[in-house]
């Protein structure tokens, strides 16, 4: 599982995904985790990684489905990514 990485004001968590030979930033919104992930409103740092942690493969099959449509350099899932899961 990649290092994730805490926006410094709490809205975004991003980490880096290998994608065929290139690197890929993937920046999550605080908000998929609360409402896809069960992450509390009021979590520390702590709890958000391990809820990231906790939820990688899924985050990451979403992440990687979006870059089979259209790759990119940096990949931002919302919302709606994850209710198709």
């Amino acid at each position: 599982m990649p290092e994730a990485q805490i926006s410094a004001d709490k809205q975004t968590l991003s980490f880096v995904l290998e994608w065929r030979g290139q690197t890929v930033t993937c920046v999550v919104p605080r908000k998929c985790l609360e409402v896809f992930f069960w992450l509390p409103p009021i979590a520390d740092d702590a709890r958000t990684v391990s809820v990231f942690g906790d939820a990688f493969g899924r985050i990451e099959a979403v992440a990687r489905r979006k870059l089979l449509a259209r790759p990119t350099n940096t990949i931002r899932p919302a919302n709606a990514d994850f209710s198709k899961t």
